[in-house]
């Protein structure tokens, strides 16, 4: 192992640096008041680009995949020296296949307020704009907004900015967007949808319907971030949420003839917003059809926005029965409420979108899909300097099954 010196921080890695950072020796590098950055060539297909380690880790870090969200201290004897390191949350893996890599190493934490920008103002787009300029003043500066319909844009930014409470007078402005100015922002908010069925006209998971028009344009806007150099948040609320995620990482990566360089957006660059109405309405109906007292402290939600979602009653005491249970009523109450004959979009532009974004900026727990092994998953997360910080889990094996099965099912949809 070679270590070398980059300012307060050091480099960790089997790889010869000399040429571009300073030799380190293994004491000097145990002692660092700064970051060790672990780094390893790892195939970017199935690899992070970077993540602060955790108890999940173990090094040299041969293989991702949903162990990641396993609680795990045993590391490798050859590595046990990083043992204290990464109980202190000071070790943070770079991937050097990425062509970028060198940009991590100083990467800093935003100090300011987030400057958002919201593309798509359908009946998601809108109401997750307003749940952002009622909830955000504390972390948001502005809410751009954006849409192929003038009309759309110019409606919201006349209503939306006449939303304010006299009590909280620092409401995010929100105001409207070219679209060469798009990716001027700290996140890129994609709500565009496209094929979304008539309620009455429904196919069986509504979700899976909109992936080919959603993934043209999702593809667009990927590739436009690569060319504008996009260094923020790249955020996907539209539906099927994770399969949209793979689609804006494989496009934005790939160079004019259609081949993987890697110069485009990160993995820990692009999030998905779908799970955390799911999550919303498990435990509705846990208090509803009083199924379980406590899921809002022990239950969890893992998986897609639809069809592989899997709720459970309790990770620590999982019950099969009751989870499965719970999972088919989330699972069917989008259909429910086109039932009702109105779209459900209300729950999720507002638990999956303007809540979970705004815990996202704040640092704090919420749900979303990320990069796992070259699939996005969803689960319970929080957002880092250097991606998602999973929360981890002593998993019973049925239940760690039943993610596995979810997990290639996503792989066998979009590879």
């Amino acid at each position: 192992m070679n270590f070398y010196v980059q300012e307060e921080n050091i480099i960790a890695t089997d790889l010869n640096l000399s040429n571009s950072f300073k030799s380190s020796s293994k004491e000097e590098a145990l002692n660092t008041r700064g970051k060790i950055f672990f780094l390893a060539e790892k195939n970017p297909k199935y690899f992070r680009r970077c993540f602060l380690m955790d108890s999940s880790s173990s090094l040299p870090y041969d293989k991702e995949d949903l162990n990641v969200l396993r609680t795990n201290s045993m590391l490798n004897s050859d590595y046990s020296y990083f043992n204290k390191l990464i109980e202190e949350k000071t070790v943070v893996f770079l991937n050097s296949a990425y062509n970028n890599w060198t940009d991590l190493l100083n990467k800093k934490q935003i100090n300011r307020k987030w400057k958002v920008n919201v593309i798509g103002l359908g009946d998601v787009g809108g109401t997750l704009v307003t749940g952002l300029r009622l909830m955000g003043g504390d972390v948001l500066s502005s809410i751009g907004i954006y849409d192929k319909d003038e009309s759309k844009v110019n409606r919201w930014y006349f209503e939306s900015n006449a939303i304010l409470d006299i009590n909280s007078p620092d409401a995010p402005f929100v105001f409207p967007l070219e679209e060469k100015d798009l990716f001027n922002c700290d996140m890129f908010i994609f709500c565009v949808s496209v094929g979304v069925p008539k309620v009455g006209k429904e196919h069986k998971d509504v979700r899976l319907a909109q992936l080919e028009g959603n993934s043209k344009i999702v593809s667009y806007y990927a590739k436009l971030a690569r060319k504008n150099n996009f260094k923020g948040v790249f955020s996907v609320v539209s539906d099927p949420v994770d399969l949209l995620c793979k689609v804006a990482f494989n496009e934005s990566n790939k160079d004019d003839k259609d081949e993987f360089d890697f110069n485009g957006l990160g993995s820990d660059q692009i999030r998905g917003y779908g799970l955390g109405v799911m999550n919303g309405r498990a435990a509705f109906y846990a208090k509803e059809k009083d199924i379980l007292k406590n899921y809002n402290e022990e239950g969890r939600a893992f998986g897609p926005h639809g069809e592989g979602l899997i709720i459970v009653n309790s990770v620590e005491n999982y019950d099969e029965n009751i989870s499965n249970l719970l999972t088919d009523l989330t699972k069917k109450a989008n259909l429910d409420v086109r039932k009702t004959g109105f779209k459900p979009y209300i729950a999720p532009a507002l638990s999956s979108g303007s809540l979970s974004i705004l815990a996202t900026i704040r640092g704090q727990w919420h749900y979303s899909t990320n990069f796992l092994g070259g699939t996005f998953m969803g689960s319970r997360n929080k957002y880092g300097l250097y991606g998602a910080e999973f929360e981890t889990y002593n998993f019973n094996e049925t239940l760690f099954n039943k993610l596995k099965n979810t997990y290639d099912y996503l792989n066998s949809i979009y590879f």
